[in-house]
């Protein structure tokens, strides 16, 4: 097979959304709506947590730095895919696709870190009441959200300066409807055994790691919950993490579907519908999660529309 170097590849090939002409109109404008929902949700949340001092807390500190990830996670991948679907042309640049792979990278990873913090502060919360604000503090979250970027940053240049060096055939053709590290290095010609090792120890850095910390979190708080007495504490505390619960289940829930999707079919549209999933859905609707099941959120959202609409 007819190969060429790094340089020579001037663009790869997505997967089609629909192949049906009548559907397209429909699928675009469901993409559409959903990606506006996104911005519109996850900006609103932002929004409401700096206009209202009575929450400048760690807690939605980090809910907003949820939701800023969220808004550039949808950004990177759902702008292309309408733009596929109006033009019909499947096409992305070579420098596209790796900018596409890095940036999908940076923000999966972030969302994976910020879920996990996230889950520290919760613990906190619960099993030290009173040495939280001795423990946690908005200084705290944003050092550890720095980190945070710093490490998914620091993982998707190394992953993607990597791909940089491999030789690709002919057939650039991802199963997918974006550019994913995985799928691209699938096409490459050349040895990509180093390639595949730094994608398992990123996983364990920016997936298994934050995992792990969630579930230990979790279990203590479970244990701590179960000791209380009081019928009322057990539900003031169980409410307390109900929202973060939610966006947990779908986060990982999409996540495991696109892992159990690629391993017991061989239907790429399947895989590559369940990887879309994981990058829209949970973005779209963490907004709702909080801004349904929390209170304080509750109340900064009907302020920050009541400014809004009558701004004296």
């Amino acid at each position: 097979m007819e190969t060429r170097n790094q340089t020579g590849v001037a663009k790869f090939f997505l997967m089609e959304v629909t192949e049906d002409p009548e559907l397209q109109p429909l699928l675009f404008s469901l993409l559409l709506s959903m990606y506006l929902v996104t911005i519109l949700g996850n900006l609103l949340i932002i929004l409401a947590v700096i206009s209202d001092s009575h929450i400048h807390t760690p807690m939605y500190f980090l809910l907003s730095n949820l939701s800023f990830t969220d808004i550039c996670l949808s950004t990177t991948t759902i702008p292309k895919m309408l733009l596929n679907i109006q033009t019909q042309n499947q096409s992305i640049t070579y420098n596209g696709c790796l900018t596409q792979v890095c940036l999908v990278l940076v923000f999966t990873g972030m969302e994976s870190c910020l879920l996990a913090i996230m889950a520290y502060d919760r613990y906190v919360a619960i099993c030290h009441p009173l040495r939280y604000t001795v423990i946690i503090s908005i200084h705290l979250c944003g050092l550890l959200t720095l980190l945070s970027l710093l490490v998914s940053i620091l993982d998707a240049l190394v992953q993607s300066l990597m791909v940089l060096q491999l030789i690709f055939c002919t057939d650039v053709e991802i199963p997918l409807f974006f550019c994913e590290v995985v799928q691209v290095i699938k096409l490459a010609c050349s040895d990509a055994l180093i390639n595949n090792i730094l994608i398992y120890f990123a996983s364990s850095v920016l997936g298994a790691i934050p995992l792990f910390g969630i579930i230990v979190s979790y279990a203590q708080i479970a244990l701590s919950v179960l000791r209380m007495p009081a019928a009322g504490g057990k539900y003031k505390a169980f409410s307390t993490c109900g929202s973060h619960l939610s966006v947990l289940f779908l986060f990982y829930g999409t996540g495991l579907g696109v892992y159990i999707s690629s391993a017991v079919t061989e239907s790429s549209r399947i895989t590559a519908v369940a990887s879309m999933m994981y990058t829209v859905v949970p973005q779209m609707m963490n907004p709702f999660i909080y801004s349904l099941r929390n209170r304080d959120m509750k109340g900064a959202l009907g302020k920050l529309i009541g400014k809004m609409i009558s701004p004296s």
